[in-house]
């Protein structure tokens, strides 16, 4: 399994949607043992700072950022792109 990296903040809407998808998800035999690392941004900056993105929630696998949240985005936006991003970590 690849590695995933989220870069979050606690006080974001957005960020709490990826959370809940992330946890349906992991409901599901298919994804119930994938690990993702959360880096809270405001608390470890010294990491979030050698990365390349704006807003949160961003997720990396393997070190390429895959998605990258955006105003506006519905819950069921946001599940489908953690699906994905969860997907990729899985492929060989």
């Amino acid at each position: 399994m690849k590695n995933i990296k989220m870069f979050h903040l606690n006080d974001c809407g957005y960020c709490d949607k990826a959370r809940k998808a992330m946890k349906e998800l992991k409901q599901e035999d298919k994804y119930k043992d994938v690990v993702v690392e959360t880096i809270e941004e405001t608390e470890h900056p010294d990491i979030a700072d050698q990365y390349d993105y704006y807003a949160t929630p961003t997720y990396y696998v393997d070190e390429k950022k895959i998605f990258e949240a955006h105003i506006g985005m519905t819950y069921e936006q946001i599940k489908d792109e953690v699906k994905h991003v969860f997907d990729l970590a899985l492929e060989d």
